[in-house]
């Protein structure tokens, strides 16, 4: 069962008014980095490419066709008993755009990333609503605690 949009903005802190939703709460682009050398995914590990953080020229991002990480302004915390979820908001959708994310597991603390598919040139502004978190109660053992707990926090 996925909880209401109030329980998700308790679990976020600082919201704008805007933010919260019936179902969830919208997650604004902070900043786009794109990936400039390659990474790696093996049987015993990971690394992740070298990326460069883009500036926003004016006041938006101006964003080609092709795959942008993104990351998120609000600081989250996924609850003991649950499991996160971030859907691209509607007018990605609609502008050719979609937001592909991981699964975010309970115990999870940071300012996540995502990855933003642009199919047709858009601009973004920073704190522009991209993604909805919602959360949904999951059995689990255990809590996250891996490689990108924390992040973005510093």
């Amino acid at each position: 069962m996925f909880e209401s949009g109030t329980f998700v903005a308790e679990q976020l802190g600082a919201l704008g008014p805007d933010q919260p939703g019936p179902h969830g709460v919208d997650l604004t682009l902070d900043r786009v980095f794109e990936q400039t050398e390659p990474g790696r995914i093996g049987c015993d590990g990971k690394t992740v490419g070298d990326r460069a953080e883009r500036s926003a020229g004016g006041d938006a991002y101006s964003l080609s066709p092709g795959g942008h990480v993104v990351g998120y302004a609000e600081r989250v915390a996924i609850p003991e008993g649950h499991v996160g979820y971030v859907y691209p908001r509607s007018s990605l959708l609609r502008n050719s755009c979609t937001l592909n994310t991981a699964v975010w597991e309970a115990g999870y603390e940071g300012r996540g990333e995502g990855l933003l598919e642009v199919y047709h040139p858009i601009e973004i502004e920073p704190g522009a609503r991209i993604g909805q978190l919602v959360l949904a109660r999951a059995d689990h053992e255990g809590t996250y605690d891996g490689t990108y707990q924390g992040e973005g926090l510093d």
